[in-house]
This record gives C-alpha cells, structure tokens and sequence, in this order.
C-alpha cells in the first residue's frame, strides 16, 4: 500500500488581497495554501476539509513579497561610512579600502543583518552580487528567505588573479544553484564594464552559456563612467556589452541611468531587464533613470535598493514611492508611474527581472511568497485604495508578517528563523573590527 505524504494545508480568511493583473486590484475574500504553494484566491469560500487550519485576515492587506533586484548585502556594515559623496570618490576612498579588510565572518554577519531587515521590511527575494558568496548562501540557508546570488568579480588585476577570481564564480554559481529547497538561483556578474576589461567580460559570457545561467553587472550608472566607456573602447556601454556577447544570455543591469533612445531600443530587443534603483542614484547624485521610456519600449524594469552604504536602509517600499513619485516630477506628468505600476516593479517585474516564472503574483500555483501589511492604523485610513495606500503610505515597519514557501518567517513583526538580538551585536562587532585593522 502506498503512503501518501501529509500535506500542509491551511486558509487565510477575510483578508483583502492585492491582484493587480486581475480584474480587480484588490479582491475581498480568501486564499489557500498547500505545502509551499497558492491554490485558491478568490471572493467565494472555497470548499475544504473542515479541520483545516484558518488564519483570519482581518484588517491584513496581503500582497506579493517584495522582490529587491541588485544589492551587497553584506555592506550593510558600512552603512553611514562615506555619505555625501560622489560615487568615484565614495567607492575609491571609502568603500573599496573598508571592503579589502572584509573577512567571511564580516560577509556572514553583514548579510545576516541585512536578512533580518529586509526579511522584517517585507521582501522575500533579494539579489546579491559580491564576495565570500558561501557565507551569503549560508544566511539564506537559515533564514528561509529566496536569493539570487552571484560572485561579483572586478577585473582590474593581474590575469592569473583575474583566472582565480573567474574559477570562483564559475564553482560558487554551479554548487549553489538550487540549494536551500530550490530557493537559491545563481548568475554570472562581472562587476561593471568600467572594471571588468573586454577580455574577461567575454569569458564571463561564455562561462554563462557553459552553465546556462543569467547574467547581471552595474552599467550606465554616472556620465563619467559612459563617457570613460567611450574613450576607452569607442562605445557607450550598451552597445559595448552587446559586442562582448553579454545580451546572448538572460541579461539584468543594475542602475541604466545614462540612456539615449538607441541604447534603449538595443535593451529592448534584447529583452535586457533594468534594476531601478531610485534611491541609491538620488544619494550619489548619479543621476534619474529613463524609467517611462524604458517601459514604453517593453523593457522589463524593476527595483532595487543597492547596497546599505548607499540608501541607506533596504526598505523596498521606499523604492517604490520613490519610482512613483520622482517620474512624475521628472516628466511633468502625473500619470507617468502610477502605484499600480511601482507595485508591479516591486513584485512581478522583480520576478521576471530575475528569471523567475514562480513568484511575485498572488494566484494559484505560485510560490506562497507573501506578505501582510497592517492597514488597521491612521495613516492606511480610510481604505479608499489600499494599493494606493501599499505604494504612498506604507513603510517596511508596517509589515506584520512574512511567509516565503509557504513557511512563516515573520510573526507579528518578528523574525522567526534569526536571532535578532545576536546579529545586532556581532554587525557592531564586526564594524568596530574593520576600523581597528
């Protein structure tokens, strides 16, 4: 006789639930969870066992969790270290110095510091480009959260360092695919065109067709950079990235801010996904990104925070207010970004952006990635347009709880798989550390 497993399955009640690609953005009713999956949503009860366990969702708006497309985790320890800078000047005087000085203890507690607030903020997929990568995937391990990771590699080095560094990628990117339950996906990132010569952008290309994985690296985020780019190679950078063959795999940029309209229209044909990362390029005065023209050509645009050093929290609802907001001061058009559309950035575009076919929408047989936020408090009164209020409203301080594959991982706005108090002082640990060296 064959055994069949148990499943775990349970139902969220009287909840209201955000579904921007249905007929209604916000439907008042119920959702079922089985094992790590949706499979209901929808206004009428659904018919189920009666012993199946309820969670009422009263005063709850759940959305999808939140997707954060490009960050450095890990330099969450340099958060307020260098502000008000420029980017060359940040990076090269205070950045890269600090992060030569970064052990796999720094990496490991950096990250985890960065887990917990955006785990508590509501996102539930985060990118991660940088080094000491195990100690990340470690973190994601033991959190419960989803990842995209990737070794990001600067190239500007001797070549048998260069070879170390891309036989690093090639062997963290292959071990850890699909580790921790399918949560962890991996890519292949050379750090920018401006630090990566053109030789070894095309072995970090032909690496990703060798291990059918995407890619993803900085571009376009200053003038200085694309105008460097031009004198060095003849080429603005995305015209220079599709020569090297980089746009031949799933490709994501992170930034994309210094755009003309035949760089646009290359990423667009190309199916190149854009990582917007308002808040970061407003601090380092880098400039605004084309966002409505980007998507009035079809590219996928999504949002991340970057790294802690640059933002200078990882709030993905900030990023989402901020998208909505300053395109429409930009263009003068009030229209151009609407919070149905910042929402989409953060969730389902993030998704795509990162390959992604499973999560980012609340519907059946996707991954039980999701969120509640807490609308019984003034500012998410009266509910008029609870996506409204997600986008203008809502910080990641109103997040009440978090599941991601179906498992709690923030209850009541605490992190259920990480120990709080120990991280916040092993990251102060660390930091005092990297200034004594």
């Amino acid at each position: 006789m064959t055994e069949h497993k148990k499943t775990n399955k349970w139902v969220i009640k009287n909840g209201s639930f955000a579904v921007p690609n249905a007929d209604k953005p916000v439907i008042q009713g119920y959702m079922v969870i089985e094992d790590d999956r949706i499979t209901y949503i929808g206004e009428e009860i659904p018919e189920m066992e009666s012993d199946i366990p309820v969670v009422d969702g009263t005063h709850l708006f759940f959305l999808p969790g939140l997707v954060n497309t490009h960050g450095h985790a890990a330099m969450s320890l340099l958060r307020g270290y260098g502000d008000d800078l420029a980017l060359q000047i940040w990076l090269e005087e205070k950045m890269w110095p600090m992060e030569a000085k970064f052990t796999s203890s720094d990496v490991y507690w950096g990250t985890s510091l960065s887990v917990l607030e955006m785990l508590k903020g509501g996102t539930t997929t985060f990118l991660d480009m940088y080094d000491h990568m195990d100690q990340v995937g470690a973190v994601v391990k033991e959190s419960g959260i989803r990842a995209s990771l990737m070794r990001g590699v600067i190239g500007l080095c001797p070549e048998d360092v260069q070879r170390h560094k891309l036989n690093e990628a090639i062997q963290f990117a292959r071990e850890w695919n699909g580790e921790a339950d399918g949560r962890i996906t991996t890519m292949i990132s050379p750090h920018a065109p401006y630090t990566c010569p053109p030789d070894f952008i095309e072995k970090f290309v032909q690496a990703a067709h060798d291990l059918d994985l995407p890619m993803h690296t900085h571009m376009s985020e200053t003038k200085a950079e694309v105008e460097q780019n031009l004198r060095d190679y003849g080429l603005r950078p995305v015209a220079h990235l599709e020569k090297l063959g980089m746009f031949s795999r799933p490709s994501l940029v992170a930034h994309a801010v210094h755009l003309t309209d035949e760089e646009i229209e290359i990423l667009a044909k190309n199916k190149v996904a854009v990582s917007h990362n308002p808040g970061s390029n407003l601090k380092l005065a880098s400039g605004v990104a084309r966002v409505t023209d980007l998507l009035k050509f079809g590219v996928t645009v999504s949002l991340g925070t970057d790294g802690a050093a640059s933002n200078n929290n990882l709030d993905m609802f900030e990023e989402m207010r901020l998208a909505a907001l300053i395109h429409k001061g930009v263009s003068g058009d009030p229209t151009a970004v609407p919070a149905s559309e910042a929402l989409k950035m953060g969730t389902i575009y993030g998704a795509q952006s990162l390959f992604l076919d499973n999560i980012g929408t609340l519907a059946p047989g996707m991954k039980a990635d999701f969120i509640a936020l807490n609308t019984d408090q003034a500012h998410f009164l009266p509910h008029t347009d609870l996506v409204s209020h997600a986008v203008y409203s809502a910080c990641g301080k109103d997040v009440e709880h978090v599941w991601v594959d179906g498992k709690q991982v923030v209850k009541h706005g605490i992190c259920l798989t990480l120990d709080e108090e120990r991280i916040r002082r092993e990251a102060q640990a660390a930091f005092d550390g990297l200034l004594s060296r």
